[in-house]
């Protein structure tokens, strides 16, 4: 059952929702400002069973973009639900890197599920070639701090930075179909390796 909670953090008015699930986490945590990441994470975690958790900032003109590790607020029941329901989380953020307008980077603390997403994605969606090595991702897009949300999680997770070309179609907040096939098989590829 989907649940709502409105939150406050350094002063900006959040609404979490939680959809409660399996093991797998697909987390959002800017979902106003990173347009598609939010809609990713629903489609993907409706159609493997998995949980997920979405912040929003409806009614802002100017969503404010909160580093994720201040994310971590002790404050969010649904985020401490969140983290203690699911096994590994996959957090989904936008990036608008000019220099790789195509390349998903795949950062986070959980290494090997980077490079099962990694295949997921050349096997689905090759016209996004993901980036595992984290000397080679921007150091801001490696989501590798220790109060990263996507790190919180019993096995941590996968830190995914989607180009605008893979979470936008047609201008709309709406992730094309090769790459939400692409990331619901590398969850559910995780979720068959993680129980």
């Amino acid at each position: 059952m989907t649940r709502t909670e409105q939150i406050e953090i350094e002063g900006v008015p959040l609404l979490a929702t939680l959809v409660p699930g399996d093991g797998i986490g697909l987390l959002a945590l800017h979902g106003s400002n990173e347009g598609g990441t939010a809609e990713l994470a629903g489609i993907v975690a409706r159609r493997c069973g998995a949980t997920s958790l979405v912040f929003t900032q409806p009614g802002a003109l100017q969503p404010v973009h909160i580093p994720s590790p201040r994310m971590a607020a002790d404050h969010c029941a649904l985020l401490q639900e969140f983290l203690q329901r699911v096994s590994l989380t996959v957090s989904l953020h936008g990036h608008m890197r000019p220099e790789a307008p195509h390349t998903i980077y795949l950062g986070g603390a959980n290494r090997p599920a980077a490079r099962v997403l990694a295949e997921a994605f050349a096997a689905g969606a090759p016209q996004f070639p993901a980036v595992t090595d984290l000397a080679v991702i921007p150091p801001a897009l490696r989501g590798v701090h220790p109060q990263n949300p996507v790190n919180l999680t019993r096995l941590a997770g996968v830190q995914v930075e989607l180009p605008l070309l893979a979470r936008k179609s047609g201008g709309a907040d709406i992730p094309p179909d090769a790459v939400a096939d692409a990331l619901t098989a590398g969850v559910e590829e995780l979720s068959r390796s993680t129980s």
